[in-house]
């Protein structure tokens, strides 16, 4: 019997090019305006980040294991807690780029699915919020509304 390790996969073709769409997953100044609320600093070799969601009050600190400049970005995510592995691919199509994120290394039990649907959905979210950002300087708002119940009292969006 083989045993399949929960994983989580999304994908989207971003009409940007590839060393764009890299830079904006790099760069938490542009991050920030699809995903999360604040990065600490870049992302480079080695680098060890905290990414900030003032929304809901979280945090992650994540180590970069591996960045291969508009190619590939590798990244173990919220070491306090249960690490798992993210891994964006960026593949040039033209002028457009496929990308692609893999969450893996969660626990091969009911939690473990749990989080990888979770984090599927989440990604998928990312990836469609970072198109609407990039190639019509929108804010998509997908991530803070995903879990309206579950702001922090006080929190402010930006304008």
């Amino acid at each position: 019997m083989t045993v399949v390790t929960p994983a989580a996969s999304a994908g989207m073709l971003i009409r940007r090019p590839a060393a764009e769409v890299f830079a904006a997953f790099v760069d938490p100044a542009v991050t920030a305006r699809f995903w999360f609320t604040h990065g600490d600093a870049p992302l480079t070799p080695g680098a060890r980040v905290t990414w900030t969601w003032a929304m809901y009050g979280a945090t992650t600190t994540v180590q970069v294991k591996a960045l291969e400049p508009n190619r590939r970005i590798l990244i173990d995510w919220d070491l306090a807690a249960d690490p798992t592995e993210v891994e964006w691919r960026f593949d040039a199509r033209g002028d457009d780029t496929w990308v692609t994120v893999e969450n893996r290394g969660f626990p091969d039990d009911a939690k473990g699915l749990a989080a990888a649907l979770d984090s599927t959905g989440g990604f998928a979210l990312v990836l469609a919020g970072a198109k609407i950002w990039l190639e019509h300087g929108l804010d998509p708002r997908f991530v803070v509304d995903r879990h309206p119940d579950h702001h922090v009292e006080n929190w402010e969006p930006r304008p």
